[in-house]
């Protein structure tokens, strides 16, 4: 499965400690990443990791292009609720994204776990066996 992974400043390092959390689980799937974060991620964990541009350079939007082609299984996206994003027209645009091709999104560690379990148990087979 195709997942992608991105955070704000403020929640890169709670991204990083819940992939390192889940290395055993995520390094069976292809991971994407904004620039920064995919960085981060690769720095700390040793991962493969596809990086695109930083989030205000275009990042969100690369993946939302994935997502609107149907190669995007997955979404991370660990947001900061509490801090105004320079680019959160890109950011609202993904979300939108997420619900219009129905791709499982995480805005937050306690529904990341929820998806990552599913992940493991096989709950996600359907995006294989759909017409992509």
């Amino acid at each position: 499965m195709n997942i992608a992974l991105i955070a704000h400043d403020n929640k890169k390092e709670s991204l990083i400690q819940f992939v390192s959390a889940y290395k055993p689980i995520l390094e069976e799937h292809s991971l994407f990443a904004t620039g920064t974060t995919g960085l981060k991620i690769i720095e700390a964990t040793g991962l493969n990791v596809y990086r695109f541009q930083s989030g205000p350079l275009g990042g969100d939007q690369e993946i939302g292009s994935l997502i609107a082609k149907n190669e995007m299984d997955m979404v991370i996206f660990f947001r900061d609720p509490l801090t105004a994003q320079p680019h959160e027209p890109d950011v609202s645009a993904l979300l939108r994204l997420c619900d219009v091709y129905n791709i499982p999104l995480a805005s937050n560690m306690g529904t990341a776990e929820i998806l990552i379990h599913g992940l493991e148990r096989g709950d996600f087979n359907w995006r294989t066996i759909q017409d992509k």
